[in-house]
C-alpha cells in the first residue's frame, strides 16, 4: 500500500495505471534531455506527442472504469500547465520548447481524483523543480567556469576591478549590520545566525552577478555559421540581412527571419546559448516522486 496517509482516502498515487504515466513521463523527458543537448531544442511534436498520448490513455482509463474524472483531470492539468509554462516564458525563464514540455507534464502530474492531493503534488513539482533546476544550473556553470577556466577567469577578474567601488559599497553595507547588531541590544536586533547570513550574503550579490557575466560573455556566446542556426537562436547583435535588419530578442529567431538570414547573410554570427533547461524537468520530477513516497512532506 502506499505509504502516505494523505492519499489513502483518494486510492493509491502509485496504482499501475498510474506507474504507467510516471514511467512514460520519465522516457519522453529523457529523450527531450538528449535532443536539448545535441539541438539546443526540443521538437514541438514530441511534446504534443506527449500530450496527445497521455490525454488517450486518460481517455481509455475513463472509458474502461466509467469514471470520466480521469480524463477531467488530464484536460485540468494540460489547462494548469499551460498557465504556468506562459507565466514563465514571459517572465522569461523558459524558451518555447521548455514551457511546451511544461504543458506535457501537466497532463500526467494530476495522479489522484481529489483536487486537494493534485494541488499538492502540483505545488511540490513546481517547488522541487525549481530548487533542483538552481542546482543543476550552479553545477553546469561551473563545468563550464573550468573547462573554459583561463577565459573565464580574465573575463570576471575584469568585472571585480572594474566595479570595486561597488563592491566596496555592499561591504560596508554588511559592516553596518554588523554594528546595529552590536548596539541595539533591543528586541529588534538582528539573531546571530541572521547576521552571518546576511554579512556573507550582501558582499556575494554582486559577485555571483559578475559570475554569471563572466559565464555568459565566455562560454556561452559563439560564432556560428549561417547553414548551422535553427528556429530560437538567440543573436548577440542585430544582423542586417538584405534591406532589413534582424535584431535580437527573448524568443528568438522565427523562422521567417532564420529563412532571410539563409539567403542574404554568409559566414558566422554571434549566437549566445542559455543552459539546456531539460534536465531540471526530469530532476524535479524524480525529486517529487522520492519526497512523496518517503513520506517527506511538510503539511502532514
Amino acid at each position: 500500500m502506499f505509504p502516505l496517509n494523505i492519499f489513502n482516502s483518494a486510492g493509491e498515487i502509485f496504482s499501475h495505471a498510474n506507474l504507467f504515466l510516471m514511467v512514460i513521463a520519465i522516457v519522453w523527458m529523457f529523450f527531450a534531455v538528449i535532443q536539448d543537448f545535441r539541438k539546443r531544442e526540443v521538437a514541438n511534436w514530441w511534446n504534443f506527442s506527449l500530450i496527445a498520448f497521455v490525454l488517450a490513455y486518460r481517455a481509455f482509463l475513463s472509458v474502461n472504469t466509467e469514471d470520466y474524472r480521469y480524463f477531467l483531470w488530464g484536460l485540468v492539468g494540460f489547462a494548469a500547465g499551460f498557465i504556468l509554462a506562459n507565466a514563465f516564458y514571459y517572465a522569461r525563464m523558459f524558451a518555447g520548447g521548455d514551457a511546451k514540455l511544461l504543458m506535457a507534464l501537466g497532463t500526467i502530474l494530476p495522479l489522484s481524483l481529489s483536487w486537494r492531493i493534485n494541488l499538492e503534488i502540483l505545488f511540490w513539482f513546481i517547488v522541487l523543480f525549481l530548487l533542483t533546476g538552481a542546482i543543476y544550473g550552479l553545477i553546469y556553470s561551473i563545468i563550464l567556469s573550468i573547462i573554459h577556466f583561463n577565459k573565464f577567469k580574465k573575463r570576471f577578474c575584469e568585472y571585480t576591478q572594474k566595479y570595486r567601488k561597488l563592491l566596496l559599497i555592499f561591504f560596508l553595507v554588511s559592516l553596518l549590520f554588523i554594528l546595529v547588531s552590536l548596539f541595539l541590544k533591543s528586541s529588534f536586533y538582528f539573531s546571530n545566525y541572521l547576521l552571518i547570513l546576511l554579512v556573507i550574503f550582501i558582499p556575494l550579490c554582486p559577485l555571483l552577478f559578475f559570475y554569471a557575466k563572466a559565464i555568459e560573455d565566455t562560454c556561452m556566446i559563439h560564432f556560428v555559421p549561417v547553414s548551422m542556426l535553427t528556429i530560437g537562436d538567440w543573436l548577440v547583435k542585430p544582423i542586417k540581412a538584405g534591406r532589413k535588419k534582424v535584431r535580437p530578442n527573448w524568443e528568438g529567431l522565427s523562422e521567417d527571419e532564420l529563412k532571410m538570414i539563409r539567403e542574404n547573410v554568409s559566414g558566422k554570427v554571434l549566437v549566445k546559448y542559455g543552459i539546456p533547461f531539460t534536465p531540471s524537468f526530469l530532476l524535479g520530477f524524480l525529486a517529487m516522486l522520492c519526497w512523496i513516497y518517503f513520506k517527506i512532506n511538510f503539511f502532514y
